[in-house]
């Protein structure tokens, strides 16, 4: 009762300011002012206790406005898949509205995976439109953290292990929520690449593999992303956690990439008032309730941004200097979103928004193997389809963390498969091993059902004996949203499938040779059984629409052109982060060993066979690559070259390649990677077609860190462009010099 007091008494005072103010505008009202204006006069106009409420929060998720001006309070919600439903003022609990279904995007491992900046735009303005009409005008995402480790619990937020990669996805996604009056807030800064002891682990690593590895997405975001806010990460780095950093906020972000938007912390991030002052954070959150746990009511009055720091002030301790630049960034990000007057309305669960969902996954699933073109699906020879496995019926957009979503519907693989295949051929359904059978997360239901009593052999026998029977066998397995899989908060305890699974698969192998393995997850699994199994398709978590995409895929209706965005080791221990014993560290340490040998890099350093390598995915059609040629054979340190490959679909139906740049330093004064993953661009071909592809690269490609120098350096010497179709499947190559 008291908050809709307050919005009343708001909206009364800033008509009465209207009135009054008939013949000349206050300027914070005029949008005709600039920006810079706007907030110039609103901070003159506020009073200190205004102040010191805008900076921290007043609910779960919300921080105030000041009502006595008419600026609107912020209101944040968590992404990156989807809009959550909203919970009571003061608690976890759900408010149990009947209008806050949204729609489920695939999570961002498949957005990666598609390699389609388009898709990327496609994603952000559609999950901006969903924020916007539900009133929220801060996303809490997307997530750009490194995949380090396949353990790494929160690696289905992120877009994989290639910097590069992660940059040029970032991007448009930031560029299309904001459109729509959102501002993106880009999370975690930074280091925050295990969920195991996040809140108390300090993070050691080296300046060059922090510049040329962690921070490229971050920098992307903020300097061509045009970034609104930043969320800390829980960790510390540098003995001071990253949500009140001197290094990475103050020194980093705001002085070298000159980041003039709000800096976030992740709920229950802030650890000290003076740091907080200092240290570059803007606005707090989740303090007392390390963002997961209930706290008693206006705590927040208590958190180290509100009354700590209001008698600091009152007593002379510190300046008002820091507080009025924390205010100027918060007024600035409201003047952008909800005091923006032309920001559009928004829409919420549209069909466009579906057709968005689907398209997205579409591009994202990637065919990993297809031995003997058992895929597509043959619906003139198979007449007996036996679907087998829990994350076949199971719903994924419930759990996992803060990105737990309320959605409107969710089509899973046996419903999308059987409404597409229809009457065309029988489908039948067995379990094969019973996961997670719960239905709920956070308050969330889905109704679901999965409890299931029978053992695990009587299960295995259920699914065998429906092999056996099949002419086509789809196993849907993988991980889960469950504590220890694809989870916030904690790490995965194996690389091995859970449930027993693996077992399954191999007594499904030897029943039937015609197995496809669908595995659904954000994670690479070991697969011991991938002799046995012909075909292999990467899932992910793909939202709404999730088991149309993967009927569409499977039976041809769509011709795959996902790739990997990670590197699928056969063992943990070909991975450079376990193979040093440095995963996740200790409660208080953790080193990054490896350096800048993450994923591939660390792979092809060490001449270890992937199971699957970065870039890598199959497409039911065939694609040949012509020779590279370049423009000039050496270039200036000022200069560009251009390389170019003709690129032909000789296969018999229309596809898309991801053709991929990567640039190696034949000889450099320091240890460099064997190849790095410089540029990429997708192509559609019909049957018989070629394009001509072309690359433009100048230094910056080129170039490493020094961290003595503290700059980017690119040495002078011989270069090879390589081009191909997968990290481990160069095309073609040609070597050029910088003078």
């Amino acid at each position: 009762m008291f908050k809709k007091t307050l919005l009343i008494t708001a909206l009364v005072i800033t008509a009465t300011v209207s009135v009054k103010a008939q013949s000349k505008t206050p300027v914070y009202l005029d949008d005709s002012k600039s920006i810079q204006a706007r907030v110039e006069d609103a901070l003159s106009r506020m009073n200190l206790q205004e102040k010191i409420n805008m900076i921290h929060a007043q609910s779960k998720f919300s921080s105030p406005g000041v009502p006595r001006l008419g600026i609107p309070d912020n209101w944040t919600d968590d992404g990156p898949h989807g809009i959550r439903p909203d919970v009571l003022w003061d608690q976890w609990v759900q408010a149990g509205q009947t209008n806050d279904s949204c729609m489920a995007f695939p999570a961002l491992t498949c957005l990666a995976a598609t390699w389609n900046k388009d898709m990327a735009l496609l994603y952000g303005n559609a999950i901006g439109e969903e924020a916007r009409y539900r009133n929220k005008n801060v996303l809490l995402a997307p997530g750009v953290n490194i995949y380090r480790s396949p353990l790494n619990g929160r690696n289905f937020e992120y877009m994989g292990e290639d910097p590069f990669l992660s940059s040029k996805i970032v991007v448009p996604y930031i560029k299309g929520v904001q459109q729509n009056g959102v501002a993106a807030c880009v999370k975690h800064f930074a280091l925050n690449n295990s969920e195991g002891n996040r809140h108390t682990v300090n993070v050691n690593v080296d300046d060059r593999t922090l510049y040329e590895i962690y921070l490229p997405a971050f920098k992307a975001a903020v300097q061509e992303g045009g970034a609104m806010a930043i969320m800390g990460s829980y960790n510390l780095y540098k003995g001071e956690h990253c949500c009140h950093n001197q290094y990475l906020l103050n020194d980093i972000l705001r002085k070298e990439w000159g980041f003039e938007g709000v800096v976030i912390s992740d709920w229950g991030g802030t650890h000290d008032t003076n740091q907080a002052i200092f240290n570059g954070l803007d606005m707090e959150f989740g303090t007392g309730t390390n963002g997961l746990s209930y706290s008693k009511t206006n705590v927040y009055d208590n958190y180290y941004m509100a009354m700590p720091y209001l008698k600091l002030i009152q007593s002379g301790k510190v300046g008002t200097k820091e507080l009025d630049e924390k205010v100027r960034r918060i007024l600035r990000l409201s003047f952008l979103t909800t005091m923006n007057k032309n920001r559009p309305l928004g829409s919420l669960g549209s069909e466009e928004h579906a057709l968005a969902a689907r398209k997205i996954a579409d591009e994202g699933i990637v065919l990993l193997k297809n031995k003997g073109n058992i895929l597509p699906i043959n619906l003139k020879t198979t007449k007996r389809i036996a679907v087998i496995g829990e994350n076949a019926i199971k719903w994924m957009t419930v759990g996992g963390g803060s990105s737990s979503l309320k959605a409107r519907y969710e089509i899973t693989p046996l419903e999308g498969l059987k409404k597409r295949i229809g009457n065309q051929a029988e489908i039948v359904y067995a379990r094969g091993y019973v996961g997670d059978t719960t239905g709920n997360y956070n308050g969330v239901i889905t109704g679901q059902h999965l409890g299931d009593e029978r053992s695990p052999a009587e299960l295995i026998k259920e699914a065998v004996e429906a092999a056996r029977k099949a002419d086509l066998v789809i196993f849907v397995g993988g991980l889960n949203k469950s504590d220890h899989q694809d989870a916030e908060g904690t790490d995965r305890l194996s690389l091995n499938l859970p449930y027993d699974q693996d077992k399954l698969i191999t007594e499904l192998a030897k029943a039937n040779k015609n197995l496809v393995v669908v595995n659904v997850s954000g994670n690479a699994v070991a697969m011991p059984w991938i002799n046995q199994v012909p075909a292999i398709v990467q899932g992910w978590f793909l939202g709404s629409e999730s088991g149309n995409a993967l009927a569409g895929v499977l039976t041809g209706d769509v011709n795959p052109s996902g790739k990997l965005t990670f590197t699928f080791p056969v063992k943990l221990s070909d991975n450079g982060a376990q193979a040093l014993g440095e995963f996740p560290g200790s409660k208080t340490e953790v080193t990054y060993k490896e350096g800048i040998y993450v994923g591939y890099r660390w792979a092809e350093e060490h001449k270890i066979k992937p199971l699957f390598a970065f870039g890598h995915g199959l497409s039911y059609t065939t694609f040949q690559y012509g020779n590279v040629t370049v423009d000039s054979k050496s270039m200036t340190a000022s200069g560009k070259v251009t390389l170019s490959v003709n690129v032909k679909n000789t296969g018999s139906r229309e596809g898309e390649e991801v053709v991929q740049l990567y640039i190696s330093d034949l000889k450099s004064s320091v240890p460099r990677p064997v190849k790095e993953l410089k540029g990429f661009e997708k192509i559609s071909l019909k049957p018989g077609e070629q394009k001509l592809v072309s690359f433009t690269v100048d230094s910056t490609a080129l170039s490493f860190f020094d961290a003595a120098k503290h700059q980017w350096v690119a040495e002078p010497g011989d270069f090879a462009a390589l081009i191909g179709a997968a990290s481990d499947d160069i095309r073609t190559k040609t070597v050029f010099s910088l003078k």
